[in-house]
């Protein structure tokens, strides 16, 4: 299956990365060399078809573990020297293969090598599949706070590969689930009632609902992004939940403990909770989400929900880049399939902390 976006092709299906091959051709003819820059806990196998898909190529590869905490832009310098020691030119290809940190960083780099190197980007996790390979966001982390140093640069090919989600936990596809979910809430009711029934067959990576999953949120992503590529409004919508999210991985320091997806989960259920504090969206709703969660099975998160918590996280908002003053910009849910619009809803820091202290 293939998605024809503006500016590039999104090309989703299992074993989708046998097109790598014709597809670079096509789109970087001139290119001699490639740089890797993969998750060392990719399988083998799988970096094997990728270069096995890629003979008569000069292919360097670098493997790293991705976190957080090297998300920055040392890393960032680190392969600008390497692709600079190697003679790599724009007309070159650099590969993004793993999650969503791997294809920042990755991203990233080509945006500002040389002032632009061709980039495709591989996702290899459902969270990277359905969000962050989708609307051309690159960037890394700022003791300050999460993507704030970054640019808007779109890969010119995305491959959306099912097969390699069979090697991911449990634990991973729910991240990945917390953006399907997302999308469903703010843009299509229908949808939402399709994640109802369907969550445990998406979960359990069933292909023909795990697909039709992916291709739903992909659709969504690119009608705000190809809108508002450079978020200056309505992309913001997409933000449902991260303001929270962000804020709670800053304080909790980028631990594993609490990763982006599974932030992202409690951002979104405290968001609706505001939601309904301020008599934007009814109580029904933010129950039919409690009920979703239940499937998920995420008991272990709700240690994350209590007062001192998300109180002390909120110092962490005050950089959030939807903000553009002093008050804190959150994106409420009126109801299923629409959000607010961004600048309509801004706290002081005092009122964020009264209405969660009327959550507890």
């Amino acid at each position: 299956m293939k998605i024809e976006a503006k500016q590039h092709s999104i090309i989703i299906g299992k074993n989708s990365i046998r097109s790598l091959k014709s597809e670079t051709k096509k789109l970087c003819p001139k290119c001699k060399k490639i740089y890797l820059v993969t998750d060392k806990n990719i399988p083998r196998g799988f970096i094997g078809k990728i270069k096995s898909n890629l003979k008569g190529y000069k292919i360097y590869v670098s493997k790293i573990t991705p976190s957080e905490k090297i998300k920055n832009i040392k890393t960032v310098e680190h392969f600008l020297n390497k692709l600079l020691s190697l003679n790599f030119n724009r007309s070159d290809l650099v590969i993004g293969v793993g999650g969503g940190i791997i294809g920042d960083i990755s991203g990233f780099i080509s945006s500002v090598f040389k002032r632009g190197i061709n980039f495709i980007n591989i996702p290899t996790t459902l969270l990277a599949q359905v969000d962050s390979c989708i609307g051309g966001k690159t960037g890394v982390n700022s003791k300050f706070g999460k993507n704030l140093i970054g640019s808007f640069y779109q890969p010119r090919l995305v491959i959306l590969d099912v097969q390699i989600l069979k090697s991911l936990p449990r634990r991973e596809l729910i991240c990945g689930y917390a953006e399907i979910l997302k999308h469903a809430l703010i843009k299509d009711k229908k949808f939402f009632n399709f994640l109802k029934t369907n969550t445990n067959k998406i979960l359990k990576l069933e292909t023909k609902k795990l697909i039709e999953s992916i291709r739903k949120s992909v659709l969504i992503k690119l009608k705000f992004t190809e809108r508002d590529f450079k978020e200056k409004k309505l992309r913001m919508k997409l933000n449902f939940g991260h303001t929270f999210a962000h804020a709670l991985e800053a304080k909790n320091k980028y631990s594993n403990k609490l990763n982006h997806g599974e932030a992202v989960l409690l951002g979104m259920l405290i968001a609706t909770k505001i939601s309904v504090l301020c008599k934007v969206c009814s109580k029904e709703i933010y129950e039919e989400l409690i009920k979703i969660y239940k499937k998920l099975s995420i008991n272990y998160l709700f240690n994350y929900l209590s007062l001192k918590e998300i109180s002390s996280s909120i110092k962490f908002m005050k950089n959030d880049k939807k903000n553009n003053d002093e008050k804190i910009n959150l994106i409420l849910l009126r109801k299923v399939g629409s959000a607010s619009n961004p600048g309509a809803f801004k706290f002081s820091e005092d009122k964020l902390k009264s209405l969660i202290r009327r959550m507890f």
